[in-house]
C-alpha cells in the first residue's frame, strides 16, 4: 500500500512539475502567461534593446493594455545586425515617430498563435498577409517547419521561439528586425 501511495504521489509531483515547467524560457527567464507583454519582455535578457525602444517610443502603456496583441519580438542580436548607428538614431527623441512606426510594424491585433498563423498560411496557399498596428502589411509563410515573416523591404525573419503566451496576447521571438 505504501509503495502504491508513494508511486501515486511521485507521479502527481512529476505531473505538477511538468505543468509548471511548461512556461517557455526567453532570454534566460521563464515567461508567465499571467504577465503582460511588457512585464515578460522586461525580464528577457535577449530583449533589452526592444524594451528600451518601446519605452523611448512611449508604447509601454499600450503594450500593457488589454489587447490582445501578437508581437513579433526581435532579439538584441537582431537589432545589432542592423546597419551601424541605426538603433542609436532611432532612439533619439527627434526620431520618435519613425521608431514608433518600426515598433508598431511588429504588432498585429489579435492573439495569433503559431497554429492560427499556420492555418492562415495554409488557407492562403502558402502565404498570408497580416495587417500591422501601424497599418502596413507583413507576409507570413512556412520555411520548413518554422514560421517566417517577410517585411515590405523583402527581409525575412524567422520565428525562433513561438507561442510565448501573455495575459494580453502572444509573443513570437524573431531573429531579424522588420522594417516598414
Amino acid at each position: 500500500m505504501k509503495k502504491i501511495l508513494y508511486s501515486t504521489l511521485l507521479g502527481l509531483a512529476l505531473t505538477a512539475s511538468t505543468a509548471f515547467a511548461a512556461n517557455p524560457t526567453v532570454g534566460g527567464k521563464e515567461m508567465f502567461p499571467t504577465k503582460n507583454i511588457v512585464e515578460n519582455a522586461s525580464e528577457s535578457a535577449d530583449h533589452t534593446t526592444l524594451v528600451a525602444a518601446v519605452k523611448a517610443a512611449g508604447l509601454v502603456e499600450t503594450l500593457q493594455g488589454k489587447g490582445p496583441f501578437t508581437v513579433f519580438a526581435p532579439t538584441n542580436e537582431a537589432f545589432e545586425a542592423l546597419p551601424k548607428g541605426t538603433v542609436d538614431t532611432l532612439l533619439k527623441p527627434e526620431n520618435k515617430k519613425k521608431l514608433t512606426a518600426v515598433l508598431t510594424y511588429h504588432v498585429v491585433a489579435g492573439d495569433l498563435t503559431a497554429d492560427v498563423l499556420a492555418k492562415k498560411i495554409k488557407a492562403g496557399k502558402g502565404k498570408a498577409t497580416l495587417k500591422t498596428v501601424n497599418g502596413e502589411s507583413l507576409t507570413v509563410m512556412m520555411e520548413g517547419e518554422k514560421i517566417a515573416i517577410k517585411d515590405s523591404k523583402g527581409n525575412v525573419a524567422t520565428v525562433t521561439i513561438g507561442d510565448v503566451k501573455q495575459s494580453n496576447g502572444v509573443i513570437h521571438v524573431i531573429d531579424k528586425v522588420l522594417m516598414p
